[in-house]
């Protein structure tokens, strides 16, 4: 299935407040019933078991609304793993107002200082960046983090494509139905990414899958 580039909606707020809104509560729920957020899990504590510490600090790019990492944070915390999560979105009036760490901001050109935090992380976020610009938020998150840059997104097949249209009618937000089969059409493959990464320099990459078609990556720091 060849890979497309189509704008999403979302992307730019282009719908209503209550619309958008929407489609970031729908968002949650993908994360959450389709093995987002598990993923996200697995991921940390792949990068956990390479330490002796029990707390890391996570950056998480294009957060949106933050909700998988931070739920995934609690989920950690019950397992004696604690995560203190920073939230980056380059639209502000994506993230949150519950109180967590929220900064605006370009993930391309992090705002940050040389090993800020444990980890840089995204989510669903990758699908959105062309090769170049992919390996730009690689080479960006490996000079933030301390120990690794984990990915979770989405695989690219037309089983999966199916099976997104089959799943629109759970969803409110004309967003949603939009955006959901778009993001499967500009998803990589594990062999793609595998080799977009080959050329960050010095980059030592493991690529997994996870529950329906969920890619995890890890891009371990070179001193870790």
């Amino acid at each position: 299935m060849r890979r497309e580039v189509i704008p999403e909606l979302l992307d730019d707020d282009l719908g209503t407040p209550e619309e958008i809104a929407s489609s970031l509560i729908d968002l949650r729920h993908i994360n959450d019933w389709f093995g987002g957020t598990r993923t996200t899990v697995s991921l940390v504590e792949q990068v956990a078991a390479g330490g002796s510490s029990r707390e890391l600090s996570l950056l998480e790019a294009g957060a949106g609304r933050g909700d998988t990492p931070l739920r995934a944070g609690k989920i950690l915390g019950r397992r004696g793993l604690r995560v203190q999560v920073t939230l980056l979105d380059r639209m502000w009036t994506h993230l949150p107002r519950n109180g967590a760490i929220s900064v605006a901001g370009d993930a391309l050109a992090l705002p940050f200082r040389d090993r800020s935090f444990d980890i840089v992380s995204c989510s669903l976020f990758a699908h959105h960046l062309e090769a170049e610009e992919l390996r730009g938020f690689v080479c960006e998150g490996l000079r933030v983090c301390r120990k690794a840059v984990v990915i979770n997104d989405l695989v690219r097949s037309r089983v999966h494509l199916g099976l997104v249209y089959a799943g629109l009618p759970l969803f409110r937000s004309r967003l949603t139905w939009h955006d959901a089969p778009v993001s499967v059409r500009r998803a990589y493959t594990c062999q793609e990414m595998r080799e977009m990464l080959r050329e960050v320099d010095g980059a030592r990459v493991t690529i997994s899958r996870h529950f329906l078609y969920r890619m995890g990556v890890v891009i371990w720091k070179d001193s870790y």
